[in-house]
């Protein structure tokens, strides 16, 4: 698929995904796929870190490669890059992140062929706005997917895109959720013992739902007293975290006010 560029050429020190298109003894000629199929350089000095006898031992004619730009000619438009100034690392970010803006401009393209709407409209009034607000824009869809309009809205896509694009990627994005659970403990010899450690399971969910919003589903239920058992559900981990352990702090808390002992174990899940 054919990716409209966000703008004419890149950045030195930008990665780029490209393919190999010839091989040479003094080095490789690649077509960037993001920009195009603009033409780069790969010189034979900035192929490999190591000794190599061929330089078929490292890049073939046909393949998928991770580059960094050393040099821009505007003029020409073209640039020279180099495959061994990238590590590993960025290698693996840089192509999960163009697997998953190819995945979106799928969905992209088929919106605007429905609405109407040119593929450079759908590019830079939608692809490259949900890239540029939540760092690749496959993201921006899935929240899309969860939270409706308002993610949407929050990377400024335009009004005449928003039902469609929700439609389309409700149809063809499964967004999973993750879940994390844990035990509590609570036991007091307190005549009202019962409505006490009511007031400290209450004060746990309250704090959990003030801070996830509708991010997250929380559900506290009794696996045979002193024991109380709490599980947790939301697409967002990081948030869901935070949100449980604001939640513990302010269980232990209301807890030692109302003389309740307090004891919290964190769970495996699958």
């Amino acid at each position: 698929m054919e990716i409209k560029p966000r703008k004419p050429l890149p950045n030195v020190g930008e990665l780029v995904v490209g393919t190999v298109e010839e091989v040479y003894d003094f080095g490789a000629y690649l077509s960037l796929d993001e920009y195009g199929g603009i033409r780069a350089f790969l010189p034979w000095s900035e192929v490999a870190t190591r000794m190599v006898r061929n330089i078929r031992q490292v890049v073939k004619e046909g393949q998928k490669a991770v580059v960094k730009v050393i040099r821009v000619y505007r003029a020409r438009r073209q640039v020279d890059v180099s495959l061994k100034r990238v590590t590993d690392t960025e290698r693996r970010k840089k192509m999960m992140w163009w697997k998953r803006v190819l995945k979106a401009a799928t969905i992209i393209k088929l919106v605007s062929e429905k609405a109407g709407k040119s593929e450079d409209e759908a590019f830079k009034e939608v692809l490259w706005r949900l890239d540029n607000h939540y760092g690749d824009p496959l993201t921006g869809l899935e929240r899309a997917v969860i939270y409706g309009e308002r993610a949407l809205k929050e990377a400024r896509v335009p009004e005449g895109w928003i039902k469609d694009l929700i439609e389309e990627a409700r149809a063809r994005i499964k967004v999973k959720q993750v879940k994390i659970a844990g035990v509590f403990t609570l036991t007091t010899m307190a005549n009202d013992g019962v409505k006490r450690i009511r007031k400290v399971l209450e004060s746990i969910k309250s704090s959990i739902e003030k801070y996830g919003g509708d991010q997250i589903r929380v559900r506290i239920y009794s696996i045979g007293s002193p024991k109380y058992r709490i599980d947790l559900q939301s697409h967002e981990y990081k948030i869901m975290e935070r949100a449980l352990s604001r939640g513990v702090n302010e269980g232990r808390k209301v807890a030692k006010n109302l003389g309740v002992s307090f004891v919290f174990e964190r769970l495996k899940t699958a």
